[in-house]
């Protein structure tokens, strides 16, 4: 008996704590909601002057249709804008291939093929429209033979509306300050219920206003409705083309020119003292459709012209008011150029050239631009500096700082004429690169917006345990079910035939 038992107990072991392994893993257990992968997105921001790749991701399940999308990675292309290479074939696809090599490296290759691939062309292809559709078309053919090539799901490659541009511009404004939703305590993601902030945007060739409004939008062009996390939003947008800050200076330098005649010098009255520099009068200025109504009937476009700075503050405002036009509005208020303007509301954020130049400024004088007149004694220090002193004090190139007095006294005139910030509503203004180290700029609002065009995956159910551990332990435990019954019966099987009929 002594020997019986002790070959059946230790069998008899195993197979009660097998049964209780399997009745444990099957009973019922709290379901843990299991997020899927994450989503990826890339936009190629084809600017005016340079094209910048931002790779998004969001998970893939979404919240209110919209993906919750945060800044992955960005890389900037060598060289200028797509448009830039216009003539020189396969110029623009080339300035690419780096860029998008990084993203395939930053990208996990099992969402290679699921990631969008957009690229969105701004001003500088638009004026490129303008003056040859042709070249515009091929242009954008070469690069979209390009972003094919790549193992993304490539969507697009299109040109935008300067109104498009203003209201991404817009989106991503308001989501980086989490003015549509925001992740409360309770683990849900919530609509805070905040006031909008208007999005004043300056790059190379245009400049974009836009704003949410509930009075009459008197022009149609000028409006639009979006629809982000289940709320919908009524804008006012704006955008100026030849407005941007290279194309302004073509379009003064060309005024000057016209004014003066056309001759070995010009005197530039927003270029600082001591100041010089060559430039050719094709290439430089009239080969532009912003500068096509200041071109003199005959000119040599190679014919170089040297550039003398005078850093005459009065001289140069002068100047850049006549290249604004207030005067024949046809709507009950116009901001300038005859453009449909509501009145402003709430508070705003200025990024992109907006923001480099208040930065410039502040450093030069040290004076907050916290009202028109303030803005207007740092502008006039700046242009009463030689460019010496500028180099000096900014310790930055002069090909960078030429220009410092010249814009910032455009955007001075642009927002205080132009768009009509006040004494009350010009400190509402902040001057921003970056907002929770997201770059500020129309791409994350692009793709923001087109996330709803991706679809969304649902959330997984499981039990405590993953579900691949959780069946090979199952596996376990079901085996040694099998081997501690094989056991017993052998054991016993066994002991009945050496100790024979009891």
């Amino acid at each position: 008996m002594t020997l019986r038992y002790s070959r059946v107990i230790p069998a008899a072991v195993l197979l009660i704590l097998a049964v209780v392994g399997i009745l444990l893993l099957e009973l019922p257990a709290k379901e843990v909601e299991v997020p899927p992968e994450h989503m990826y997105g890339i936009v190629l921001d084809a600017g005016s002057s340079h094209t910048s790749m931002f790779i998004y991701k969001w998970p893939a399940g979404k919240e209110n249709d919209t993906g919750i999308v945060t800044e992955h990675s960005q890389c900037h292309a060598e060289g200028g804008g797509i448009s830039s290479y216009a003539g020189v074939l396969g110029g623009a696809a080339k300035s690419l291939k780096s860029c998008l090599d990084k993203a395939v490296k930053d990208i996990p290759k099992s969402r290679h093929n699921q990631t969008p691939l957009y690229l969105g062309a701004t001003a500088g292809m638009r004026l490129l429209k303008i003056d040859n559709t042709t070249e515009t078309e091929r242009i954008l053919k070469e690069v979209e033979n390009k972003l094919r090539s790549y193992p993304f799901n490539f969507i697009e490659a299109t040109i935008l509306s300067g109104q498009h541009e203003g209201a991404y511009g817009w989106v991503t404004v308001n989501y980086l300050q989490e003015n549509f939703a925001k992740y409360g305590f309770a683990g849900r993601w919530l609509n805070p219920g905040r006031k909008t902030t208007g999005a004043l945007d300056l790059g190379g060739a245009s400049t974009q206003i836009t704003f949410q409004t509930s009075d009459k939008v008197e022009e149609g062009d000028n409006m639009m409705e979006l629809k982000l996390y289940g709320q919908s939003y009524r804008l006012y947008t704006q955008s100026f083309l030849c407005y941007g800050q290279d194309q302004f200076l073509r379009k003064l330098l060309a005024h000057l020119i016209k004014t003066q005649g056309v001759k070995p010098q010009v005197v530039h009255p927003c270029y600082p003292q001591q100041f010089k520099m060559s430039i050719k009068l094709g290439m430089d200025v009239f080969d532009s459709p912003c500068t096509k109504s200041y071109k003199p009937d005959k000119f040599d476009p190679q014919m170089s012209v040297t550039v003398v700075g005078t850093g005459d503050y009065q001289s140069c405002q002068a100047a850049v008011m006549k290249m604004f036009s207030f005067d024949n509005c046809s709507y009950s208020k116009c901001s300038f150029d005859g453009i449909f303007q509501p009145s402003l509301k709430g508070n705003f954020m200025a990024f992109s050239a907006f923001f480099f130049t208040v930065r410039n400024l502040f450093s030069l004088n040290n004076i907050t631009i916290a009202s028109p007149s303030k803005m207007e004694a740092a502008v006039q220090y700046v242009c009463n500096m030689t460019i010496s002193e500028i180099t000096e004090t900014t310790k930055q190139p002069e090909k960078y700082m030429k220009n410092m007095c010249v814009i910032s006294l455009f955007i001075k005139v642009l927002l205080t004429k132009g768009y009509r910030f006040d004494e009350l509503s010009l400190p509402s203004i902040s001057f921003q690169e970056k907002v929770e180290g997201a770059s500020v700029g129309w791409s994350l609002g692009y793709m923001l917006s087109l996330s709803n065009m991706v679809p969304a995956e649902s959330l997984s159910l499981m039990k405590a345990l993953p579900p691949g551990p959780w069946a090979g332990i199952l596996f376990l435990f079901i085996a040694l079910l099998l081997f501690a019954l094989g056991y017993l019966l052998i054991s016993l099987f066994n002991t009945i035939n050496k100790e024979g009929p009891v």
